[in-house]
């Protein structure tokens, strides 16, 4: 299946075995990390060309867009991709929670180090 996805860009991705692409969401103005997510080529494409963050999900196989359901959207400001080109940066305004568990971020819950 061919994805409406700039082949220039296209051609710049390091995907998964199952074709799929890290991304990690951040606040704008603050960097706040808010969540890991991944993309295939036509989730990319929609995030794109609509602002609003599309990724795939792997357990439902299926695309999603963030807050559809939940109301906590996140307008994408910009895309970046990484030196290797595995993974993409979208810089956000979140919305609500950014995490399934109703935490602000995804990376709430657990501190495995810490400075004293």
């Amino acid at each position: 299946m061919s994805s409406p996805l700039d082949p220039a860009v296209s051609a710049r991705l390091k995907r998964t075995p199952d074709g799929l692409v890290c991304a990690v969401a951040q606040q704008r103005g603050t960097g706040e990390v808010l969540m890991v997510a991944w993309m295939d080529d036509e989730a990319l494409h929609r995030t794109l060309t609509t602002r609003r963050a599309t990724y795939y999900s792997r357990s439902r196989q299926q695309l999603w867009v963030k807050g559809e359901t939940s109301g906590h959207t996140q307008y994408v400001h910009e895309v970046r991709l990484d030196c290797d080109g595995d993974t993409l940066l979208l810089t956000v305004d979140q919305v609500g929670a950014a995490c399934h568990t109703g935490d602000r971020t995804c990376f709430d819950a657990t501190v495995l180090l810490a400075d004293a």
